[in-house]
């Protein structure tokens, strides 16, 4: 059996993977939001559900693969998102602060569900594996 203290294995690379893909999602999310577009009218879904899923994916790698990065990828993620709305006016696109709540809530989103799968998923098959390679 490993010991409790035992870290698990691959801690670089998955710190690299974590960040890098919510580096990734970040500058994705930059360029869509602070890009001036023309938005069709008549969306059968809101804005601000694009927005959470956004922020939702911006949050869940560090979540996920590399869980103390939450600590400062959540507030991170929500400056990122007030520091948008402020941009978007200058330009050519409307800030609004029901974005920031979409924004906010995608991120929890984001957090909460790469925590479960965590949690559920992920490290009780790290620690098989640690206890089967011991």
């Amino acid at each position: 059996m490993p010991r409790e203290d035992a870290s698990f294995p691959y801690v670089r690379q998955r710190r690299i993977l974590a960040l890098g893909t919510t580096l990734a999602v970040g500058m994705l999310i930059g360029f869509v939001t602070l890009t001036p577009v023309n938005m069709p009218q008549g969306m059968p879904v809101s804005d601000k559900f694009w927005h959470m899923v956004a922020f939702a994916a911006l949050t869940f790698p560090a979540a996920l693969i590399y869980r103390r990065a939450c600590r400062w990828v959540a507030p991170l993620a929500l400056l990122y998102g007030v520091a948008i709305e402020l941009i978007q006016p200058h330009v050519g696109r409307s800030g609004e602060l029901a974005d920031v709540y979409a924004d906010a809530f995608g991120a929890l989103l984001g957090l909460a569900l790469g925590m479960v799968i965590n949690e559920y998923l992920i490290r009780p098959a790290a620690r098989r594996r640690l206890a089967r390679d011991g």
